[in-house]
């Protein structure tokens, strides 16, 4: 096999793996920025109970409208949680088609 096709599907290779990777680090990141947002929330409640509601009146107006960003950023994250599993299973099974490629080449056949 010319060494050209065999180069490429190695080159092939790598980028499939490092999609994998990414995908996966993006998992990860997506699990830990929810549990950020979860633990920002109880934080400022938790903050919150802790001085006169009437003295809190300056800030209130912008209770809403941060509850509603972090939950629409949180509802956003689970919509991605959703559909990773799929583009994981997808990408594995393409970095496997490129590894049985590559060897396929490299062995000539």
């Amino acid at each position: 096999m010319p060494r050209d096709e065999v180069e490429a599907a190695y080159f092939t290779l790598l980028r499939a793996r490092e999609e994998l990777t990414a995908l996966r680090r993006y998992e990860e990141y997506l699990a830990d920025e929810l549990r950020r947002l979860r633990r920002f929330t109880s934080e400022g409640e938790a903050l919150a109970d802790t001085v006169d509601r009437r003295l809190r009146r300056a800030l209130r107006h912008t209770d809403g409208p941060l509850k509603e960003a972090l939950d629409a950023r949180a509802a956003v994250i689970r919509d991605e949680q959703a559909r990773l599993p799929e583009r994981v299973e997808a990408a594995e099974r393409f970095v496997e088609e490129c590894e049985r490629d590559h060897a396929a080449l490299r062995e000539g056949r």
